[in-house]
């Protein structure tokens, strides 16, 4: 792990959705070396399911050696977040360094995406990172090491990225074209503007809500993408700019090789889920992959017939009351198909053909990938966010099957 070298004492940074996750990490990690850390968020009031409120980081930022600014902001709305920049400098002095971190997400295909939600992935994603960038960038012109920092991904081309969650994926990326705009647009200022995008998964509230309370066994602590952050927040600005960081990478450029502190199990941290827009195969160039690439089998080994026998074979009243959900997949590639899993009554059953009743979770994807996704080799939130799984219907009661696709990996 990264050790604090006092680099950032004395510096203000300017941190949006700052109250918890990654936000959160980021200003505790600054507050150790000493620095000034405004905190915008939304949240002032405890909310009921998530934790933390702009006073409590406030006080876990001073706690940490920092000095603290809460300030209640919605990146949306441009008077607040001209007030929180005033005021920071009123308290601070100045601004040093901006960390666009407040984002919304709903992974929806464009007709089950309302505008609503798109305006709001949208309105907090783009245009509250170039809003808030916009509001700082005359103080940062006034520091001796300004940083601008987009925690959003690298770009991408691949088709598969936009088909299944368009509105969300249009948002990340404006963030980071907001990056790789604005990186060339004030060089010469000695601006670095960088994005920052973890290579696995980290355990936050979006991760538990994207795999139904499963996350943590395949995610990274918070703790190593601050710890990436501060490596940039350290060097010269003008020295690093328009850059897509991934925190793994920083960090082996670093001299760090050991990854296993950042598990939030260190027990499974050779299995962990790559994050959203990137692809195993983006690693496998390199000894360090977080996945150890699985070999196909012969195509002759992958019998479905294999994984429905042994679901048939799990099958209980205990699962059913524990699952309560039918599914139905739709498989495709070289064995086509359509089955349905009924976990709502009796012991469970498996068959051929549509459900009676409509599923409540609706799962399509290739025989390969539903042959690897019950075997244990692909877990289904990745494979949802690799574009290998499309679901329709609930996603929460899809990532359900994670606990019986990991009862039968041992019996295949």
């Amino acid at each position: 792990m990264i050790s604090n070298t006092g680099k950032l004492a004395g510096r203000t940074l300017f941190i949006t959705g700052a109250s918890r996750g990654i936000g959160k990490s980021i200003a505790l990690k600054a507050a150790k070396d000493g620095a000034n850390v405004v905190i915008c968020a939304k949240t002032a009031e405890p909310h009921p399911k998530l934790p933390g409120t702009i006073y409590t980081a406030a006080k876990e930022v001073e706690e940490a050696g920092g000095k603290a600014l809460p300030c209640m902001v919605d990146v949306r709305d441009e008077s607040q977040v001209l007030a929180a920049v005033n005021e920071a400098v009123s308290k601070f002095g100045g601004i040093d360094i901006v960390v666009n971190n407040a984002s919304a997400i709903s992974l929806t295909p464009t007709l089950d995406t309302d505008m609503k939600r798109y305006d709001l992935m949208n309105n907090i994603n783009t245009r509250g990172t170039f809003l808030v960038s916009k509001a700082c960038i005359p103080f940062l012109k006034k520091s001796s090491n300004p940083h601008i920092l987009n925690l959003s991904p690298p770009l991408s081309m691949k088709p598969k990225w936009f088909q299944s969650n368009l509105a969300y994926t249009l948002s990340k990326y404006g963030m980071s074209m907001c990056a790789m705009g604005m990186a060339e647009e004030f060089k010469k200022d000695g601006i670095a503007v960088n994005a920052l995008w973890p290579k696995t998964a980290i355990h936050t509230a979006a991760i538990e809500m994207l795999t139904g309370g499963e996350g943590f066994n395949v995610s990274r602590k918070a703790d190593i993408m601050a710890d990436a952050a501060y490596v940039i927040f350290c060097k010269d600005s003008k020295s690093l700019t328009g850059r897509f960081c991934i925190d793994e990478t920083i960090l082996r450029e670093e001299g760090i090789t050991d990854f296993t502190p950042y598990a939030c199990n260190p027990e499974w941290k050779d299995k962990l889920m790559l994050d959203f827009f990137l692809d195993e195969e983006d690693f496998q160039s390199n000894s360090h992959t977080v996945f150890d690439p699985t070999k196909k089998p012969a195509q002759n080994s992958k019998d479905l017939n294999v994984i429905f026998s042994a679901i048939r074979a799990n099958l209980s009243a205990d699962l059913v009351r524990r699952t309560t959900a039918i599914y139905q997949f739709n498989i495709t590639g070289d064995n086509p198909g359509t089955w349905f899993l009924d976990l709502k009554t009796g012991n469970g059953a498996l068959e051929k053909g549509k459900p009676s009743q409509a599923a409540d979770a609706i799962l399509t994807m290739e025989a390969d990938n539903f042959f690897d996704m019950f075997s244990g080799k692909l877990k289904p939130a990745s494979a949802f966010m690799m574009g290998k799984l499309k679901i329709d219907g609930n996603l929460q009661v899809a990532m359900k099957l994670e606990k019986l696709m990991s009862s039968l990996k041992s019996k295949l």
